[in-house]
């Protein structure tokens, strides 16, 4: 590899960096919302309600992380009882068979509609703020009385006026991601220590 091939290589290291240094400053400006919105979760687990959560690709991916962190636990020097909470992106029968007879868009309501009771909370993942089927999980949601927290990016899109919302001020779904599992894990940590000290 020549030398300036490398500095190319270098110079997305360096703008990567810069992008998230930025998106850190953001996230700093939400500790008040994020501790509301631990609260929020505290509550309901405390009340003996769980957290479904939904998303897609990379989003369900940190469902599935999420999920696996409240259930497990977050890291192993904070020992605690097991938290329900339940990723909507896992059951690869419910998945298909909801999408195959009702179709792609309520694959997730679908679940909300079968699992969620009123008191739960749906956490519901989308960079864009647009996919319909986290759309309709929402608006299952709301439906049931569930509460409603959103992880979003860009401007929010059709999520951006949700209740609880978090909309990652970035273009760049590497960078949203990357801050949604920044808070997920915030999240999880305060309710631990809200819940167990």
């Amino acid at each position: 590899m020549t030398e300036n091939g490398r500095e190319k290589y270098r110079e997305i290291v360096l703008n990567g960096c810069q992008e998230a240094s930025v998106l850190q400053v953001w996230l700093q400006a939400q500790s008040e919302a994020v501790v509301h919105t631990a609260e929020l979760c505290a509550g309901a687990l405390k009340q003996g309600n769980r957290i479904l959560i939904c998303g897609n690709g990379g989003s369900a991916a940190d469902a599935q992380h999420l999920a696996t962190e409240l259930v497990v636990r977050l890291s192993g020097d904070f020992d605690r009882p097991a938290l329900p909470a339940m990723a909507l992106t896992v059951d690869s029968s419910t998945l298909t068979a909801a999408a195959n007879d009702f179709g792609y868009n309520q694959v997730f309501a679908r679940q909300v509609e079968a699992h969620g009771r009123p008191g739960d909370i749906l956490l519901a993942i989308s960079t864009s703020g647009n996919s319909a089927n986290v759309i309709q999980a929402v608006q299952t949601a709301h439906k049931r009385n569930l509460e409603v927290v959103c992880f979003l990016g860009n401007n929010g899109g059709k999520l951006k006026d949700s209740r609880h919302c978090f909309i990652v001020p970035s273009e760049d779904t590497n960078r949203i991601q990357e801050i949604h599992i920044t808070l997920g894990h915030l999240l999880v940590k305060i309710v631990e220590r809200i819940l167990y000290g």
